[in-house]
């Protein structure tokens, strides 16, 4: 193993690598359970979309373990999965379509990236965004752990239906407030910020497996204060009953999706897969110190190649757009480095798939795996220090890409933003020449995605 993944050449060792494998497992878990929850509302029964789920995890796990070497876990997005349920909703198309269209947008992807565009393109951000892209996933990654642990909570929690105004045709209207403090005296929140207290002091005294220890401390105290639940059952046998993956594998509608009137979908779902593994991807190469001296990830091609699979694979067995996982942040900061941590995160979920039944009660630990949420972002957000605050031009669209992407809790949104605002700035200000042609081609994209695209 340590030939195969050059774990002394990437300074790190086979604990550290399943120490970090087992960290991002653990905070990224929750997809398991979330991401058939969603899909359900666009009619794909959660019990064999469980199973897609986490095939697909395993696949592309394994995939970035053998051919890119990295240790970035591979799952459904967010956000993705939200905008094929809820985003699609109003244009009356089957379930059938939309897993359609997730292929087709692996397809685009996979054509780009053979082409060696994709590696173009994202070579040619300019190096202020690209940091700002880890500032900004950092910031989210912190915003949804403060959120679930309930340490931020929203400003309409608590209060009486009637509080809530509405508009003339009876919508509710947003509120003045959009997020408040959450409840200091509620045991789980008092829970999830010891954790990420103790999760700090070991950090700072050097501990391995930090996070993971942090993590494993914090739920054995909830649990043993009561804050968890027996699982209805321990094990099941998938491709099965209830778990029957017939009933959606290779039901996805290829040709409906290739209409003219179908573009703003792929349209939005190619910008939005594409720019949140840039994102990802730039993100946790900052955090795993594997950007070279111009902020440019080597050989992405390979992880990028890694992410088209995957999400032609998602498409044929019945789930959503997937890619690199923002959680492995929590992996790389627990001493992960190379792929073999993403082959421990793939052994995981392959086990899961025979304790189903497990997976639901670890929503029921929001307080142990949010503060390690909150302690990456914390790690992240020092790649702040590399944009450039001197020079608006730089400092604008990086500022841009970190705001939108936080305050619209979407990925996309804030890389878009940035993409747009950096060569509009350039040339405002008579620094045209130094505009990348692939950054220019990028802002067309962006561009494209909020005049014929579906922004959400």
């Amino acid at each position: 193993m340590s030939a195969f993944f050059k774990l002394q050449e990437h300074g790190s060792s086979v604990r550290a690598e399943i120490i970090g494998g087992v960290t991002t497992f653990i905070t990224m878990a929750y997809i398991m359970v979330v991401n058939p929850a969603i899909l359900a509302f666009a009619g794909i029964p959660a019990g064999p979309s469980t199973v897609a789920t986490i095939l697909t995890a395993v696949v592309g796990c394994v995939l970035m373990a053998l051919i890119a070497n990295r240790p970035f876990a591979v799952a459904p997005y967010m956000g993705e999965n939200a905008f094929i349920a809820f985003g699609l909703a109003t244009l009356g198309i089957g379930w059938e379509q939309r897993l359609g269209a997730v292929f087709v947008s692996g397809v685009l992807f996979l054509l780009i990236t053979l082409l060696g565009v994709r590696g173009w393109l994202a070579n040619a951000v300019p190096v202020s965004l690209k940091h700002s892209f880890a500032v900004g996933i950092g910031l989210f990654l912190a915003f949804i752990g403060l959120y679930e642990t309930g340490i931020v909570t929203s400003f309409v929690s608590g209060m009486p239906p009637q509080a809530l105004q509405t508009d003339a045709q009876g919508l509710f209207l947003s509120p003045a407030v959009p997020v408040k403090i959450g409840n200091l005296h509620d045991p789980r929140v008092l829970l999830a910020i010891g954790g990420f207290l103790l999760m700090t002091v070991l950090m700072i005294r050097k501990v391995r497996g930090a996070l993971l220890i942090g993590m494993v401390v914090t739920a054995l105290l909830g649990t043993w204060l009561g804050f968890g639940h027996a699982p209805k059952a321990i094990t099941a046998l998938p491709f099965a009953g209830e778990y029957d993956l017939s009933g959606i594998a290779l039901k996805l509608d290829i040709g409906g999706v290739l209409r003219l009137s179908f573009m703003p979908v792929l349209l939005t779902l190619f910008l939005m897969g594409f720019l949140d593994t840039l994102g990802t991807l730039t993100g946790l190469g900052a955090a795993a110190n594997l950007l070279d001296e111009k902020g440019s990830f080597p050989q992405v091609e390979k992880p990028m190649l890694v992410d088209a699979l995957t999400c032609m694979f998602s498409g044929l067995v019945g789930t959503s757009t997937s890619g690199a996982y923002i959680e492995s942040a929590t992996g790389i900061a627990a001493g992960a480095r190379t792929g073999l941590a993403s082959l421990v995160t793939a052994a995981l979920f392959l086990l899961s798939l025979f304790f189903i039944p497990l997976i639901e009660p670890l929503q029921e630990l929001r307080f142990a795996y949010g503060p390690a949420l909150i302690a990456v972002g914390v790690l992240m957000t020092g790649s702040v220090r590399r944009i450039d605050f001197d020079d608006l031009t730089e400092w604008v669209p990086a500022f841009a890409t970190i705001v939108m992407m936080l305050f619209t809790y979407n990925i996309a949104n804030g890389l878009t933003a940035g993409l747009v605002v950096h060569p509009v700035l350039k040339f405002a200000s008579g620094r045209g020449r130094e505009i990348h042609a692939g950054a220019a081609v990028l802002a067309l994209l962006c561009t494209a995605y909020y005049l014929f695209g579906l922004p959400h």
